[in-house]
């Protein structure tokens, strides 16, 4: 198990941990949660044995393995399979022993180490590492691709196969969904679910932390508490605690009026498309959390918009896209035919490098139709979220410098004053509105950023993964203020709760096209689980139908070589197995290793064999 007793951590002059105590038992999976800057990354680095505590133990096992992910992905020509397949480190301290030992010629320690190899699964680990890659969103073609060609995003899912790869009794994960798009979070939570090791995951995604985790561990008031079952169940039990709490009873009651006075008035009119029931419900959760909310750092709210033309804009037979390095035109999506309406919520559904942020820029008029037209209605106010809007946030410049530069343009300048106070409703209170925001963490940025779009009040607004950086207490707030946000709203989100809460209607993105999606996100997992599975009935587009003969051509190219390789270590096996002397009593071991290497090698033929069949009559 392991164990926490009196245990005091302080980095520089904060004290993040004192006299804390918890025990977590073998087999637990963990949620280890708190507000951004309480503990969780040192906490981590203590189990990792890279930081020490002040006072008191951190103990586990000294036998268990322990695996992570790494932060840093250096720019490597080694091919992405291998890159994962090297996070099993004993397998390739393995590999590289019977390296040494064949240059020797030391047959009994070549024995051995083909024994150990086995018991390692050395002879199935490019099978997995090429599944666990094309389940973290890897295309087949990409595996042979060196690490340096990818961006920093698809390096740290890299950074997460070679966790996932290392063979583990203790797997810490801090924010994996971080750069994963739905399916590839659907993914590894059903990886993690067979996971038989100690999992303590850090995760901002409530939805993926209810799915994976039976215990939570919170970092609160520089204590350790423990409550049992996942995310949801804490809730419910915090909140009861809350209630308790003197003083707060009062506030927690406007609250909850607040919300039911929302709530009654979306029953009114909610149609019943399963989306919206699902946000009925989630509303209505939220409602009895209403106690959370109060004790919650900050909360806002969208201020009514000041107008809402109807319709707000149209695409009319538009195809999306952009205009690459040489000048040239690359259509995403074709022939779409999508008017916004006033007050309705979208939620955008589509696996990653579909087109759901081209379709957002093209929406925010950021990018123009390559063909057909759009139109936008003159009384069309935006606010747009989206990860390069943060990136155009001026660090030498403070938050009050920010929205003072918004409110130029909004009619009479206001207060500087009223302009703190609208700062200090968003956590930055005091000096921190007057500061520069060099210093800024990802989710203070993403806070300012919201906090620039809520001041213009938008009667649109446009959120392409607005929770990335923003802790869980903050992507609650956000849910709340957006499930009661009057206007329009298209949202492109991997957090399943955000979603649920917000939304009323779905849009998929999907082979090339835009429609909407009749069904729930339970609905859209077995969709991506069936789109896996299935075979495409319908004739593909030829330039479509050219990229998959291309990708199966490749895939091809690369089984002959596997398939090649195995064969010669097949033909190896075969002449030592002719060697008489192997049947020597005394080279027993040596015997019965080679057998078991075969045995090995022969499965992984077949099935590299197989796989090879198939895709020759894909071809054709």
């Amino acid at each position: 198990m392991i164990r926490f007793s009196n245990v005091s951590l302080i980095r520089g002059t904060k004290v993040l941990l004192e006299g804390a105590d918890a025990v977590l038992n073998p087999g637990d999976r963990i949620g280890l949660i708190g507000a951004n800057g309480s503990g969780k990354s040192s906490l981590f680095a203590v189990l990792r044995g890279e930081l020490h505590t002040d006072k008191g133990d951190a103990d586990f096992p000294a036998h268990w393995r322990v695996a992570h992910v790494a932060q840093e992905t250096p720019a490597l020509d080694r091919p992405a399979v291998e890159y994962a397949i090297d996070g099993d480190t004993n397998l390739r301290i393995l590999e590289k022993k019977l390296s040494q030992a064949e240059r020797e010629n030391n047959g009994n320690l070549i024995g051995e180490l083909h024994g150990a190899l086995g018991d390692a699964d050395a002879y199935t680990v490019r099978s997995r590492a090429e599944q666990l890659l094309v389940g973290l969103g890897f295309r087949h073609e990409e595996l042979a691709m060196p690490v340096s060609s990818f961006s920093g995003g698809w390096r740290m899912r890299l950074n997460l196969a070679q966790a996932l790869m290392c063979p583990s009794d203790l797997l810490l994960l801090d924010e994996p969904t971080n750069h994963l798009d739905l399916d590839a979070i659907l993914w590894v939570e059903d990886w993690l679910k067979r996971y038989a090791g100690t999992l303590l995951v850090v995760s901002h995604d409530r939805d993926f932390l209810d799915g994976v985790v039976n215990v939570i561990l919170h970092i609160d008031q520089k204590k350790l508490r423990r409550y049992a079952g996942n995310y949801s169940d804490f809730e419910v039990q915090r909140a009861q605690s809350v209630i308790l709490a003197a003083g707060q009873r009062e506030k927690q009651e406007r609250e909850r009026a607040h919300l039911q006075s929302f709530i009654d008035r979306f029953k009114a009119k909610a149609t019943k498309a399963r989306q919206a029931q699902s946000r009925m419900k989630m509303l209505a959760k939220m409602e009895d959390l209403a106690p959370l909310h109060v004790a919650a750092p900050f909360s806002f709210e969208f201020r009514e918009p000041l107008r809402a033309p109807n319709p707000l804009l149209a695409l009319e037979d538009a195809d999306a896209g952009y205009r690459d390095n040489t000048g040239r035109d690359k259509t995403v999506l074709r022939k779409i035919n999508f008017s916004l309406q006033s007050e309705q919520r979208y939620g955008l559904l589509g696996i990653n490098g579909a087109g759901k942020s081209t379709l957002i820029k093209t929406i925010a008029g950021e990018l123009k139709p390559l063909k057909g037209t759009a139109l936008f209605n003159k009384g069309l106010a935006i606010g747009y979220f989206a990860q390069h809007q943060i990136e155009m946030l001026r660090d030498d410049q403070s938050p009050l410098w920010h929205l003072q530069k918004v409110s130029l343009g909004t009619g009479n300048a206001p207060r500087e004053q009223d302009l703190r106070n609208y700062l200090g409703g968003f956590n930055f209170p005091g000096e921190m509105a007057l500061g520069s925001i060099a210093n800024f963490s990802g989710g203070e940025k993403a806070r300012l950023a919201l906090a620039l779009i809520v001041w213009r009040r938008p009667n649109l607004l446009l959120l392409d993964e607005p929770t990335n950086h923003l802790d869980l207490e903050t992507r609650e707030a956000l849910t709340v203020a957006l499930a009661q946000f009057e206007g329009t709203l298209v949202l492109v989100s991997h957090d399943r709760h955000l979603l649920r809460a917000t939304t009323d209607q779905f849009l998929i993105v999907a082979d090339g096209s835009l429609r909407p999606f009749d069904g729930d996100l339970d609905d859209y997992r077995d969709w991506l689980l069936k789109k896996k599975q299935e075979k495409p009935e319908n004739p593909k587009p030829i330039a479509k139908r050219a990229n998959d003969k291309k990708d199966l051509t490749a895939r091809v190219k690369r089984l002959e070589e596997m398939i090649t390789r195995l064969n010669a270590r097949k033909s190896d096996l075969d002449a030592r197995l002719a060697d008489t002397a192997l049947y020597q009593p005394e080279a027993k071991e040596s015997l019965q290793a080679v057998l078991l290497d075969q045995a090995y090698v022969g499965k992984e033929l077949s099935q590299l064999e197989n796989e090879w069949l198939e895709k020759q009559a894909q071809l054709g």
